[in-house]
């Protein structure tokens, strides 16, 4: 076998006249008769092979057909004119083939892997094929720049690149926890991270100031196109900070992002706190690439008789609207599937009101007059020929309602704008939430996340009523309606964690069974320190310009959490499980029988 001279892809006129060696894949076959032509293709791209019936390659190259694996040696040719391809990198030469090798043969392959129109569940079932795709093999290779881009800027600004524990602790405060049963201490269980947030912290405490990973984590929950069970983020944690001084770094970083990898100054990035981004977006993660904001209407709806409307405003809910642009015209189909989209986030129904050619027609008419729909347009800015979408339910409910009916008529009408990137940072969180299925406050963020300066008496005084009006350090970078990063100013003393553990119902038993070993170690001197998260994966989708997460991430998952390529999670022999002292329940047992 010979040594490789140039990868296919990289090929020009520059190398005119000159001998190689090139090794890759068959594309496609064409036989002209006098002349055979191959696509050549390898990580780097195609190149055009032409054969001659009286040389001896064209012997070897009997019977090739799509992804065999070949040696081709050649001489590099200008094409002749008019046979110029402009849409190939390399479409100004070919290659001139003297000697062919198979390397390896295959067979027929269950679809081309040039061909976009190929199902998913087919894709994934054979990854490894689709990962020979132009598509994928630019995205990866994308995903590879960005991460060395994020090393070499963050080398730059003195940070320490420091591996964490894969095994760690099972601290459930956010999501489940992937448990991983230990052989050597029976009954007892590790849990992969779902992030590396207590190890940084302590880094700060060991006094390393500038931390940074790429780092794998794992969660156990729901899947959506922009999420997987295992994910990657870029983890970084500063000491002697405050939230100005996290975000300056962050944007710099963002910025060489931009500018290496799509070639683009990014301009000042406006920031919103989170109650504005609820009361005109409807989400803590807006798209702010178009409008439609939503209009508060409580004010306008008191005393107006409608019961609905009012039991809303006496428990302080929400009534709230969008205007969608002239689709007065929608049948009556179109308005109900945008009410089942309402009632799919949480809303119980959907009102909506018409205006065409000056005559109104809505859900609700009966109960009021054209003169009030008229206010109401009015009010919401509405003209001739719009549709005013309203919900009135819970704050959250109403917003997240909202939000999904916004981002859906965005798409539909072709509102957003697809020329930029549009950046946010989302300030001023609410620290706790409360979780009335657990009839307790949880942590937004995570329970390590600082309160803001004005709201720490409210912990130490425990006012549990007015823990919802705590604000938190945290902070959020929103592109295009996604997060791609966030963050906080850590809890740093131990007086304050512990008032933070108490808020959120943990007992000092829990506290100490769970993160004994954390508080203690704020008890030994630890720096004022923060940090935030970027999600490597999602920044990639961005980057390549899909809205799907699974075309930057080699071997994903499904929506399922499975791997359909070696259809992970699978069965394991009884004596590992007896090794480990692991039953199953009848339950699971049942299933595995049915499977």
């Amino acid at each position: 076998m010979k040594k490789r001279t140039h990868y296919c892809g990289r090929l020009s006129a520059a190398q005119a006249g000159q001998d190689v060696v090139l090794k890759g894949w068959v594309e496609k076959r064409r036989d002209h008769g006098n002349l055979v032509f191959l696509d050549l293709r390898d990580r780097e791209g195609f190149v055009q092979i032409v054969l001659n019936p009286n040389d001896e390659a064209m012997a070897e190259a009997k019977g090739v057909r799509s992804e065999f694996v070949v040696e081709v040696c050649g001489r590099v040719e200008m094409r002749p004119e008019g046979l110029v391809n402009k849409n190939l990198p390399t479409g100004e030469i070919e290659v001139q083939g003297t000697h062919f090798k198979v390397l390896s043969e295959a067979q027929t392959p269950p679809f081309q892997v040039s061909d976009e129109n190929v199902g998913e569940n087919l894709r994934l079932k054979h990854r490894y094929l689709d990962l020979r795709s132009p598509r994928l093999q630019k995205n990866l290779k994308l995903r590879h720049q960005a991460a060395q881009l994020v090393r070499q800027v963050l080398n730059e600004e003195e940070f320490l690149e420091i591996e964490t524990p894969i095994l760690y602790k099972s601290t459930p405060e956010g999501a489940r926890d992937y448990l991983v049963p230990s052989r050597v201490h029976p009954g007892s269980f590790y849990a992969l991270p779902q992030s590396p947030q207590t190890l940084k912290q302590l880094l700060m405490v060991s006094g390393y100031d500038r931390y940074y990973q790429i780092a794998r984590c794992f969660r156990d929950e729901d899947l959506r196109a922009d999420r997987q069970p295992e994910f990657s983020q870029i983890d970084l944690e500063m000491s002697f900070v405050e939230t100005e001084d996290i975000i300056e770094l962050n944007e710099k970083l963002l910025r060489r992002i931009w500018k290496e990898m799509k070639g683009v100054e990014v301009p000042e990035i406006p920031r919103m706190t989170y109650q504005e981004a609820m009361n005109r977006f409807g989400s803590d993660r807006p798209d702010t690439r178009f409008g439609l904001e939503l209009v508060g209407l409580n004010e306008f709806f008191v005393g107006c008789g409608f019961k609905v409307f009012e039991d809303v405003i006496a428990r302080q809910g929400a009534i709230k609207a969008i205007v969608a642009p002239q689709i007065s015209d929608y049948s009556r189909g179109q308005m109900d599937k945008l009410t089942k989209l309402a009632q799919s986030a949480g809303a119980k129904g959907l009102v909506w009101i018409k205006k065409k050619d000056g005559k109104f027609q809505s859900t609700v008419g009966k109960f009021f007059d054209d003169q009030k729909l008229e206010e109401l347009f009015t009010r919401c800015q509405a003209t001739d020929g719009d549709t005013v979408l309203i919900v009135a339910d819970d704050f959250r409910v109403t917003c997240d309602s909202l939000s999904t009916l916004r981002l859906h008529l965005g798409k539909e009408l072709k509102l957003v704008d697809t020329r930029k990137d549009y950046f946010l940072w989302v300030t001023d969180f609410p620290l706790f939430d409360h979780d009335p299925e657990q009839g307790r406050w949880v942590a937004c963020h995570h329970p390590f996340t600082c309160p803001a300066d004005e709201d720490l008496s409210i912990l130490f005084d425990e006012k549990e009523d007015q823990y919802g009006q705590v604000k938190a350090k945290a902070y959020d970078l929103v592109c295009n309606g996604y997060e791609i990063a966030g963050g906080s100013i850590r809890i740093h003393q131990q007086k304050v964690q512990q008032s933070m553990f108490k808020a959120l119902g943990l007992s000092d038993q829990e506290v100490q069974e769970k993160f004994g070993f954390f508080v203690e170690a704020l008890s030994y001197g630890t720096p004022p320190h923060g940090g935030i998260a970027w999600g490597m994966d999602r920044l990639v989708m961005i980057l390549c310009g899909t809205e799907a997460i699974r075309e930057v991430i080699a071997f994903p998952k499904t929506t399922k959490a499975s791997c359909m390529m070696s259809e992970a999670p699978s069965r394991v022999v009884q004596d590992q499980l007896l090794e480990l002292g692991i039953r199953l329940a009848p339950s699971a047992e049942q299933k595995q029988n049915q499977d």
